[in-house]
């Protein structure tokens, strides 16, 4: 067996061993009509927020993966821009990294955002939602979730343009 032969069947053990993990964090995701997954973390303000603390609301929750990075202060400002929108159908938005509550602190105040940012730095809440990614970060996922507290719907590996949009159309489809 020379090198290369090696290097090969290494490589292709390496790509199943990624699509095996791939496939079991996208196994763990909660799916639509499932209650999700309860979450209490603190903010950037260091109080503790929790979901049930907005039964009766609609729910954006979205995980992305770095403050202050280029994707994620887009999708950031985006949902920021829309807020207004969000709250006349009654919803409200809460994202989640695995930064720290100061870390949070600083992007909020620096890119004016005023919607919870929650900091899962154990990772618990991030791998509950499926959306721990191979990195140790936050992937890019969002779940809107009902009044009563189920997963409405399930977006993966989001794309920041257009996202905020994309998830109001949803809200205002499902309020229809």
């Amino acid at each position: 067996m020379n090198l290369e032969h090696i290097v090969r069947i290494f490589s292709l053990t390496a790509g199943c061993v990624g699509l095996a993990f791939s496939l079991a964090t996208a196994g763990d995701l909660p799916q639509v009509g499932q209650q999700a997954p309860n979450v209490t973390l603190p903010s950037q303000d260091g109080s503790n927020v929790s979901l049930k603390d907005f039964r009766g609301k609609w729910v954006v929750l979205y995980f992305y993966p770095k403050d202050n990075t280029p994707g994620c202060t887009i999708e950031a400002h985006n949902f920021q821009r829309d807020l207004s929108k969000y709250d006349e159908k009654n919803a409200v938005i809460v994202g989640v990294s695995v930064d720290t509550t100061e870390s949070h602190l600083d992007f909020c105040a620096k890119q004016s955002l005023t919607f919870k940012l929650l900091s899962d730095t154990d990772k618990k809440a991030v791998a509950d939602y499926g959306s721990l990614s191979d990195r140790g970060l936050a992937s890019r996922n969002t779940f809107l979730i009902d009044p009563n507290g189920k997963v409405a719907k399930v977006w993966t590996g989001v794309k920041p343009p257009g996202h905020s949009e994309e998830v109001l159309a949803t809200l205002s489809e499902l309020q229809k």
